[in-house]
């Protein structure tokens, strides 16, 4: 039986995949994208059967681009998970703490470990495109006086030296990804619905869309709103709730929601993910 093949921002090693193996239990084919465009589109295209996005880190806060993505492609929200995002300090064979003038990662995983880089001396921290990346890169050019900070899989991915680990600033330190599919996830007993709305530029008009769940009491998770391009100081307004869109309190909260939004879309009910620790899978 053919696996299943996930798209994914970055190198091989990225949190994401780490996100992708424990949400699927390993058992799946990765593909590797350039940025988080290419993630949609190879979906989208049927490239690939699934994705997987980080769209927010419990330090740092949400993940902008991918709100704007999920707006802008006609894809599905079918599950989530929330992975444990731990640092590591990554070099080459034989590089010493003492060696180390740069350090190459994310600009999250950098601001993540900022502690930990600041009380190091006369070290500089460059931001590069991915985590994994950075590993790759020092690996590839032989970097003697730098290092990287990513995943513990990607140094074993590429047969490097952690010198140490859990290098965050805050060990409660979680990502939430998404992952996406063209067709709807099967019902689920335990869901969360995300939807993206907009309202009319007058007063309380907010207020009024978001009662609509609060006289049925459902639970409202998390809200974040984008500007609408083209109409300055206008929003989008995303929206996670408890409950299943086909739910009846949330079919009503959603049909009385479209009354009063200029615009609603559902981006899929899901089953709400649990937290995982990201484990080292051999290739």
């Amino acid at each position: 039986m053919k696996k299943l093949t996930v798209a994914f921002q970055g190198e091989l090693g990225a949190y994401s995949e780490l996100a992708a193996r424990e949400f699927f239990h390993a058992d799946v084919e990765v593909a590797p994208r350039p940025v988080f465009e290419a993630v949609f589109r190879a979906v989208e295209t049927g490239q690939c059967q699934r994705g997987i996005i980080p769209i927010e880190n419990s330090l740092a806060g949400s993940i902008h681009q991918n709100y704007d993505l999920l707006l802008k492609h006609r894809l599905h929200i079918v599950g989530e998970i929330k992975l444990r995002i731990v640092h590591t300090l990554i070099v080459n064979p034989g590089v010493r703490p003492g060696d180390i003038r740069n350090i190459y990662s994310h600009p999250q995983a950098l601001a993540q470990c900022d502690r930990f880089i600041r009380s190091l001396k006369r070290v500089k921290a460059v931001p590069v495109y991915d985590t994994a990346g950075a590993v790759k890169m020092i690996k590839e050019e032989n970097i003697r006086d730098g290092a990287a900070i990513a995943s513990a899989q990607a140094a074993a991915d590429y047969s490097l030296k952690v010198l140490k680990s859990g290098i965050e600033s805050d060990h409660r330190n979680y990502t939430r990804f998404l992952i996406l599919s063209r067709k709807k996830a099967p019902r689920s007993l335990h869901a969360r619905t995300t939807v993206v709305f907009a309202t009319r530029n007058v007063a309380g008009a907010l207020f009024k869309s978001l009662s609509v769940f609060a006289l049925r009491d459902i639970n409202l998770l998390k809200i974040e709103s984008r500007p609408i391009q083209g109409r300055p100081w206008e929003y989008f307004f995303y929206l996670d709730f408890e409950g299943h869109a086909d739910d009846p309190p949330c079919r009503k909260a959603l049909d009385h929601l479209r009354e009063i939004a200029t615009s609603l879309r559902i981006l899929g009910s899901y089953e709400k993910g649990r937290e995982a620790d990201g484990r080292v899978h051999k290739r």
